[in-house]
């Protein structure tokens, strides 16, 4: 496996290279990582992950500072698993000028739910990959392919769109999300979470699964549902972002009395102690 950090050194190993796959990280990686770059060791001929923590996508009260870094441990579990390139670039490799040109995702899309909580963090996100694009994809010959988690489901979309507006070369993939065995998403996050916070965690996605199952046994009223859900977290001492079922297609609400399963997903954003969590329900 190939430990690259510059620019100019990972073009020049990419270069022999037709069709890249592409797993972009922030390191500290689980076993969530970890499946994104099998899915990606399936589709083209060259794997690539990155490791780079974007201070872009951090709002100023927002923990880039104190992220987890652990690039040692990080190349470690890549090897083993057969990955074929790591990108590790510093801070000032990828912005050798302060960022003056971003790429600022429709509000329609970037405004709402994660972008409502946290604004500006799309636009940061949308920036940087597409600078890894240019960078991973920029030579390539057949078209490359990006894989992003599930778990971050608004991003998936804002990527998707980004992707298809400006045509980029690149074919997106989504990775489902990988879950402990009592239903906690697994993120580099969870870390954080003290013993008495990580066990309860778990009602984050029990919520969700609350809400699921409710539409499904034909509950419409979504407001009191998305409410009951709401009120039930902060009682056990959560802070509500937000949770609420959306259309899967553009993530508005669906239509009353106008939605079928099978078009939906929930879900929800919440911070327990200092620790924020996000998942989500296809269904």
């Amino acid at each position: 496996m190939q430990v690259v950090h510059t620019i100019a050194e990972l073009r020049r190993h990419l270069a022999r290279f037709d069709a890249p796959a592409f797993v972009p990280t922030m390191g500290n990686l689980h076993e969530g990582h970890l499946a994104l770059v099998r899915q990606a060791q399936q589709l083209g001929d060259v794997t690539v992950a990155s490791i780079f923590v974007n201070r872009l996508q951090f709002l100023p009260h927002e923990d880039f500072d104190t992220y987890p870094r652990t690039l040692d441990a990080d190349c470690a579990q890549l090897e083993a698993l057969g990955c074929d390139v790591v990108f590790a670039p510093s801070e000032q490799e990828l912005y050798p000028e302060p960022q003056g040109f971003k790429v600022h995702p429709p509000a329609a899309l970037a405004d709402m739910l994660e972008g409502h909580f946290r604004p500006g963090f799309f636009t940061g996100v949308s920036t940087v990959v597409m600078k890894l694009f240019q960078i991973v994809f920029g030579q390539c010959k057949a078209g490359g392919h990006a894989v992003f988690g599930k778990k971050d489901y608004q991003q998936l979309m804002v990527i998707r769109q980004m992707v298809r507006q400006f045509a980029l070369p690149v074919t997106i993939h989504g990775g489902e999300i990988v879950r402990t065995d009592d239903g906690l998403a697994l993120s580099s996050r969870n870390g954080y979470l003290t013993p008495e916070e990580r066990a309860e965690a778990v009602q984050l996605p029990r919520a969700l699964q609350t809400l699921v199952a409710a539409v499904l046994g034909g509950e419409h009223n979504l407001a009191a549902l998305e409410q009951q859900a709401t009120d039930t977290l902060t009682r056990r001492g959560w802070q509500v972002d937000y949770l609420t079922v959306r259309r899967r297609a553009d993530l508005h609400p669906p239509a009353p009395n106008g939605f079928l399963p099978g078009e939906l997903v929930a879900l929800g954003a919440a911070r327990l102690g200092r620790t924020r969590l996000i998942d989500n329900w296809e269904f």
